[in-house]
């Protein structure tokens, strides 16, 4: 099982991607849990998180943020600005499958 954590800078719109994301995780089969966060408890949430995608709003911490996930084991990924459209969801599960398969962080 694979843990993917969405973070934004608060947590709201993170949270509301979570939930259409672990919809469709299970629509399609997907061994995921999906979990949401905001940057101020990035580091300790990230802990156990296999996929980190991070907010269009964060793009210029994306080196950061990448780099921190890294350090724990995880890989990064920068959600595209259309993911809190009505299809976001899904390109977001394929954005972490997509992350999964390969072996660096890069921006998605």
């Amino acid at each position: 099982m694979n843990t993917v954590l969405i973070v934004c800078g608060a947590g709201a719109s993170s949270t509301f991607l979570a939930l259409r994301l672990r919809r469709i995780a299970m629509a399609r089969g997907l061994d995921l849990v999906v979990e949401a966060g905001s940057l101020p408890e990035l580091d300790e949430r990230m802990r156990e998180s296999t996929v980190l995608l991070v907010g269009p709003h964060l793009s210029s911490h994306f080196d950061d943020l990448a780099e921190r996930a890294r350090l724990v084991g995880a890989r990064a990924a920068m959600l595209p600005d259309t993911v809190f459209g009505p299809e976001g969801a899904d390109h977001a599960a394929d954005l972490v499958m997509a992350t999964l398969e390969r072996k660096e962080t890069d921006h998605g």
